[in-house]
């Protein structure tokens, strides 16, 4: 009988921890499906701005990013900041702007898959080199960036979404 008055507030505790994980579970799913529709939003405006915090150069290492990096397309547009690790076959004296540009988008394309995954492709042209983007945005924000260039080593980049573009 002495075991009896701890078994009412024993199982109020249990009751209240089994609600409160199911309004957490459901708090986290509405804000996963919000940042979804958010990043939708953003790729379909055709005006975002992946930051990138990792380089991958080919046959090299993975390099962390310590300074601010970006891709951002605003309509027929595309504005790189990026920085470059490879090799360089063919390049201005002084080693030119390698992938700090701003130019027009040519061929862009967007699709997605089942899953929420955006493939974004599109082709930009300078007066250095001609560069193909081929870039990943996940329906959590993440992001990765593929650039092949005729003149240097193709190099791929890992970043995400930024908050500005998920309202």
């Amino acid at each position: 009988m002495k075991t009896r008055p701890f078994v009412r507030p024993l199982l109020a505790a249990l009751l209240l921890l089994a609600v409160g994980s199911s309004l957490s579970a459901q708090g986290r799913r509405q804000r996963q499906e919000q940042k979804k529709e958010a990043v939708r939003q953003a790729i379909a405006s055709k005006e975002y701005t992946i930051n990138v915090d990792r380089a991958l150069p080919m046959g090299g290492s993975s390099i962390s990013l310590t300074s601010s990096f970006s891709l951002r397309i605003k309509n027929d547009s595309v504005f790189s900041y990026l920085p470059y690790y490879g090799r360089a076959y063919s390049v201005p004296y002084g080693g030119g702007k390698a992938l700090n540009f701003n130019a027009p988008i040519q061929e862009y394309s967007l699709t997605t898959n089942r899953k929420g995954t955006a493939t974004i492709r599109f082709r930009a042209t300078t007066d250095e080199d001609s560069y193909d983007f081929r870039a990943q945005v996940f329906d959590n924000g993440s992001a990765s960036i593929d650039v092949t260039m005729r003149n240097r080593q193709a190099i791929h980049f890992q970043g995400e979404l930024a908050d500005d573009n998920r309202r």
